[in-house]
Order: structure tokens, then sequence, then C-alpha cells
């Protein structure tokens, strides 16, 4: 099964579940497509760099103002290179971030600065209680009805989460991740 190669953009934000997009690169990878990552601060305290950087083949960006002397603005390079962007997991803070057009980190400045053309792919990751917040499920809404964006949704689902409850709100399995993404080319 051959296909073509594809530049995807990997958004990691700050959530548990940021162990599970380290299986979603090596898919990537294994599928022959590009991979460049974004983390934010606080993604870097559940998984490494190193261990993002090993698997994806590229160094991973986290801090606006982190390289020195280049001459492209990261963020707008970040922004005009992917075929697809991908933000996994996704926590009520970026998706926030996202549909109010805040942006005061790499990842949430890049999906700002993104072409409305690119395919977004988010999968949301949180806890149950946070998933269901009102406030979560309006920023949702709105990114969902943006109507000049090709956005798709993997929702989070049932299981035991890592606080211990049961409840939705786990990231959908890195396999699942993948073929939408896939599916972003169709």
């Amino acid at each position: 099964m051959s296909q073509k190669q594809r530049k995807i953009l990997l958004g990691i934000s700050g959530g548990i579940a940021a162990y599970r997009s380290l299986e979603l690169i090596r898919l990537l990878v294994k599928g022959g497509h590009l991979v460049r990552v974004v983390m934010t601060p606080n993604a870097g305290h559940f998984v490494t760099p190193l261990s993002v950087e090993t698997l994806s083949g590229a160094p991973v960006s986290m801090e606006m103002f982190g390289r020195r002397g280049e001459a492209a603005i990261e963020h707008i390079d970040l922004a005009t290179w992917p075929d697809v962007t991908v933000v996994a997991p996704a926590t009520a803070n970026i998706l926030g971030k996202f549909a109010n057009g805040i942006a005061d980190d790499l990842l949430s400045t890049t999906l700002c600065a993104l072409r409305q053309d690119i395919p977004v792919c988010i999968a949301p990751a949180m806890n149950t209680r946070m998933w269901t917040n009102p406030a979560v499920q309006r920023n949702l809404s709105l990114l969902r009805s943006d109507l000049g964006r090709r956005l798709t949704v993997v929702d989070p689902v049932e299981k035991l989460l890592a606080c211990g409850e049961w409840g939705v709100g786990a990231m959908a399995e890195p396999t699942t991740i993948f073929e939408t993404i896939l599916s972003c080319f169709k």
C-alpha cells in the first residue's frame, strides 16, 4: 500500500495523554509521512523532547523565542509547512485558545496563523468533568461551526481515566487518530 508522503504538524499539549502521542508519531513515520512536532511547555512534563525527536526524526519546537539567529519566524514557518495539522492530545486549555484566537505560546500562535485551507484534526483528552464543562463544549461548538476551516474532531472515549474516575475524556486510540488523519486527504 503506497501512499503519498504528507507533511504532518503534530501539536502536543500538556495532559497525561501526551505519552500516547508517541505511538501516533510512530504510526505516522512508519506510514512514510514527514512529522514536525510543536509541544507546549506543559507537554514537556509528560513526554520529553528527546523522545519525540527520536521518533519523529526532527527537532521539536517548544518556545516562541527559543531559536536565535534563524531567518524564519518559527510560528509562520510551522503554520505554512503542513498538509495537515493535528493536536493530540488537545487539552481544554488549547481548545479554548484555538477557538478564541488566543496566541500566547508557540502551539497556540501556530494554530492562530494556520491557513484556513489546511485540514486540522484535534483529539481532545481531559477529565470527564472538564469535557462536559459548558465552556469547553462551547469552545468545541465554536471550532466545529467555523465554516471556513476544515476541522475534524476525534472525540474522546469512555474508559477509566488517569485520575481513577470512569467516564468520557480519554484520548482516542492512536490508530483511530491515524486513520482520521489519513481520511483528511481523501
